[in-house]
């Protein structure tokens, strides 16, 4: 018999799919066969000890006693510092350095995104320089050749 090369190809894209599609089925594999032993018989034990669940025992009903209700937590103020005039660089630095987050944002129309925060100058905070319980500072900047 001649074997063509179209037809071993076919034979091996064939036997490829078969594979491929039988490791792709979403069924189970079928299960074991049910062996069928003959001879003495023997007594089942069961794997798990069968017993009855326990019931949950009343308990006398009292009144909840109140805890002391501690006064409401106030926020901690701390003081932020006045950057305003000053490079973005240096007060990005200052504000973390008394644990404050920083937004940078350019103060100018255009919604830049600064970069090299050295070429900057803050021109407005937000919040305003003083005691606050902001965890978060913006600080707007334009590039220093730029006026506020």
């Amino acid at each position: 018999m001649k074997v063509t090369r179209h037809a071993l190809t076919a034979a091996v894209t064939a036997a490829f799919a078969v594979v491929a599609l039988s490791a792709c089925s979403p069924e189970s594999p079928s299960p074991e066969p049910t062996k069928t032993v003959t001879g003495v018989p023997t007594t089942v034990v069961p794997t798990q000890p069968t017993t009855a669940p326990a019931t949950p025992t009343p308990t006398p009903t009292q009144e909840p006693t109140p805890e002391p209700t501690d006064p409401p937590a106030t926020a901690e103020l701390s003081e932020v510092p006045n950057v305003v005039g000053m490079n973005h660089a240096e007060a990005q630095n200052l504000l973390r350095s008394k644990g404050f987050m920083v937004n940078e944002e350019d103060a100018g129309p255009e919604g830049r995104m600064i970069l090299n925060n050295h070429n900057w100058k803050v021109c407005r905070q937000d919040p305003a320089p003083g005691p606050s319980d902001a965890l978060r500072v913006a600080i707007h900047s334009v590039k220093l050749s730029e006026s506020c």
